[in-house]
């Protein structure tokens, strides 16, 4: 199989990929010039005519092709994520079934593509509406979710009609590659789907490029608040979703046991480096906080921390040794700051893997919303734990924080179940539910500094964002001329 673009090989510039586990380099990845980018967008221009104006049931099909091949090939594109991001293969494979599910709806995009019609509008005169692609289109991708976030991307925007340029992470882009053959075997036309990778130099080119009608962008709040400012001034529409920190509530009615389990999945899955983990957990009343923290505690500290490869690992290591690092320090700010640790495994080694990137979970008590843990993303294996007195309390902490990605809460109280999902100003909202990521059918997105521009991804609002709509008025006369009009048209 070869991959669709392939990177020149003389560059000066190119960063090194790590194998999260040992801290060893496994590979390198050249780093794209202006020029390179510049190369790649021709070739989707080039390409764009053509694939436009293929039906999108043939469109359909090369994607049923490359749903087929995900399918067959989805335990190596789950290795390729596990060696390079350090997660855990099952929760790698989980990642990659998502990002099939996008694949899945998207093979319906003659369905998703039907306008609208209105017949007899006006004496004669009839009304109907149809989506059009946009043209030559980019997708910024974070490390997290090598795999799952672009197929967030391209498959609704390629199906759709438009050509692809995807910049995934510098850290672990071989799973955007191989799924670039994939592509490629299914039958995709060369320069439909490309691929630069690099850092700010490939990222900045993108957003000036006058050929990109559009870009999609998920990562930190400042850069996503900068790929908005900087792609929306170049006349580009953009979406880039940004940071969070996430919150679950537990009220007093809830069952302290699967409170303290989803808590353990939702924060220490991935090591806590997801956009949709939960760092927060607002426990209403001091006996629920007091029983999390007992029930918790011994659930942290049995937790299986090893590398992708151990079948038994719970949590892989951080991404890199910067990382590590800067969550380290963050714990550290919270003791500073007087929050309460109440359990610190900062400094676990793995045996065989001492130079590998890792660290234990960690649990905060008594933290406030004045402390820096508490405001700022940390994206670690790191759970605070808040006490408010009230449902109230604890609503309105939520809805005061600069994010608002997702949210949950916990109880067997219907009404307040309901009251909280109206109440709440978060985006994607969970009910016993403690990661409420959105399925393919409907669309992913937060609010306030969680989401810079109006349209959320996949889903509906997905073939929205990759589309720009038309409407067409149509009449047809039956007799001759019967003279100017020159007032605004109107139905009587």
């Amino acid at each position: 199989m070869k991959a669709q673009v392939k990177m020149k090989n003389d560059t000066s510039r190119h960063g090194d990929i790590y194998n999260p586990a040992t801290g060893e380099v496994i590979g390198q990845v050249p780093f794209s010039s202006k020029d390179d980018v510049d190369a790649a967008v021709a070739k989707a221009k080039k390409a764009l005519e053509g694939w436009s104006q293929t039906p999108p049931a043939r469109r359909a099909r090369i994607m049923f092709k490359f749903l087929e091949l995900l399918n067959k090939n989805a335990k190596e594109l789950a290795r390729i994520v596990s060696t390079e991001h350090g997660k855990v293969q099952t929760d790698a494979e989980g990642e990659v079934q998502r990002g099939i599910e996008i694949v899945e709806w998207t093979t319906g995009v003659p369905n998703l593509l039907k306008g609208e019609y209105s017949d007899s509008v006006g004496t004669g005169v009839d009304s109907y509406s149809l989506r059009q692609p946009l043209g030559v289109v980019a997708g910024i991708t974070p490390f997290n979710f090598p795999a799952m976030v672009p197929m967030w991307m391209f498959p609704i925007a390629i199906t759709c009609g438009n050509t692809f340029i995807l910049k995934p992470s510098e850290r672990d882009p071989s799973a955007s590659r191989f799924m670039g053959e994939l592509l490629a075997e299914a039958g995709l036309p060369d320069g439909v789907f490309n691929i630069v990778n690099g850092d700010k130099e490939a990222v900045d080119a993108i957003l000036h490029h006058p050929d990109i009608q559009a870009v999609s962008f998920v990562g930190s709040t400042p850069i996503a608040e900068y790929i908005y400012k900087t792609g929306t001034s170049n006349n580009k529409r953009v979406q880039a979703l940004g940071g969070a920190k996430n919150h679950m509530i537990v009220m007093p009615d809830a069952d302290i046991n699967q409170a303290s389990d989803a808590l353990m999945g939702a924060a220490y899955g991935s090591a806590g480096e997801r956009c949709m983990a939960i760092s927060v957990a607002v426990a209403v009343g001091d006996k629920v906080a007091d029983d999390l923290v007992a029930s918790l505690t011994p659930r942290i500290n049995a937790l299986k921390v090893g590398p992708g490869t151990d079948a038994k690992a719970e949590m892989g290591p951080l991404i890199t040794k910067q990382h590590l690092e800067k969550v380290k320090g963050y714990v550290a700010t919270g003791v500073k700051e007087g929050a309460k640790l109440a359990v610190d495994n900062r400094d676990l080694k793995v045996k065989g893997h001492e130079s590998g990137y890792f660290m234990g979970g960690c649990l905060f008590d008594k933290v406030t919303k004045d402390m820096t843990i508490y405001k700022e993303e940390i994206f670690g294996p790191v759970l605070c734990l808040v006490r408010a007195k009230s449902y109230q309390e604890a609503v309105d902490l939520i809805n005061s924080h600069e994010y608002g990605n997702g949210t949950a809460i916990f109880t067997n109280h219907g009404g307040v179940a309901r009251k909280f999902m109206r109440d709440i100003k978060v985006g994607m909202v969970g009910i016993n539910v403690p990661i409420p990521v959105p399925v393919a059918t409907h669309s992913f997105g937060g609010w306030k500094r969680s989401l810079f521009g109006d349209v959320h991804m996949h889903g509906e609002e997905g073939v929205r964002f990759w589309t720009k709509l038309k409407t067409v008025t149509a009449r047809w006369p039956e007799g001759p001329a019967t003279g100017a009009n020159y007032y605004f048209p109107q139905n009587k």
